[in-house]
């Protein structure tokens, strides 16, 4: 059985209220029971974490070595500027996908970079909470290759 983390960074709490306009009213607490729901018929186990502090996303990564086959990221604000978090991704041998609710590309400037992912398989922005059922295939898709990378890029 796969087992998977995804991480949520800062604001994701705030779902539901969050610039609805923006992030729909989807909370947090159904966003995690979709993904739950979606990644059991896959036979893949998931654990979340949320988090508003960038010191504890980076400690959860660092403990992600060796207990999870692959997480996925969503870190928010952290996205555009975490040397930290992208290091600490950069130092795990564990592959990872970062998602986006939203299309980061549509969006103000400032969100159109991400330092993080140059270290992660891949993104996916812009499809709410299909972004992350859409990383999830990937996921399974990614550890079932024979050929796969033992790492990051």
């Amino acid at each position: 059985m796969i087992k998977l983390l995804v991480i949520n960074g800062p604001n994701m709490n705030m779902l539901g209220t969050r610039e609805p306009a923006i992030y729909g009213n989807l909370t947090l607490h159904r966003l995690e029971e979709l993904i739950l729901n979606f990644a059991k018929e896959l036979d893949i186990k998931v654990d979340f974490f949320q988090s508003n502090h960038e010191g504890d996303i980076i400690d959860k990564i660092h403990r992600t070595y060796d207990a999870y086959n692959a997480f996925i990221i969503n870190p928010g604000a952290f996205t555009h500027y975490s040397y930290a978090i992208r290091d600490a991704i950069a130092s795990i041998n564990t592959p990872v996908l970062e998602v986006h609710l939203s299309n980061i590309h549509a969006r103000e400037d400032f969100r159109k970079t991400s330092v993080i992912a140059p270290v992660c398989l891949g993104q996916i922005s812009g499809l709410g909470e299909f972004s992350y059922i859409a990383a999830i295939v990937a996921i399974k898709k990614y550890l079932e290759k024979p050929d796969k990378k033992a790492t990051n890029p």
